[in-house]
């Protein structure tokens, strides 16, 4: 589950929304967590706070009920306006050939299709 040599995708719509370095740093963690063996389903989802630093912003790592969710730091002093305070939820899947990122189904992304 979530080997570190899969290929890495991030769908379309969230490379419009979530900068590179913001989704890099997302797998970095899945692959760190997944080295430490608490990684215990797949998918997972990630949500993020509304608080940040101006070059800090913090996720939280949700496994549903399996495991407890926690909470990460990601680096990043660029705009946040465009991914925070939407209430965006990714999920990342785990492919047979890739690690994926996209949105979740719950997300209300009709602000994006305008």
């Amino acid at each position: 589950m979530y080997e570190a040599t899969k290929r890495r995708h991030v769908s379309q719509t969230v490379e419009a929304v979530f900068p590179k370095a913001v989704t890099d740093q997302i797998f970095s963690v899945i692959k760190l967590m997944n080295e430490a063996d608490q990684l215990v389903t797949a998918p997972v989802a990630i949500a993020f706070s509304d608080d940040y630093t101006d070059n800090e912003l913090y996720a939280l790592l949700i496994q549903g009920n399996l495991a407890p969710a926690q909470e990460f730091p990601l680096d990043y002093d660029g705009d946040k306006s465009a991914f925070l305070g939407h209430g965006y939820i990714l999920i990342v899947k785990d492919n047979p050939k890739a690690i994926y990122i996209d949105f979740s189904k719950a997300n209300d992304l009709s602000e994006l299709k305008g």
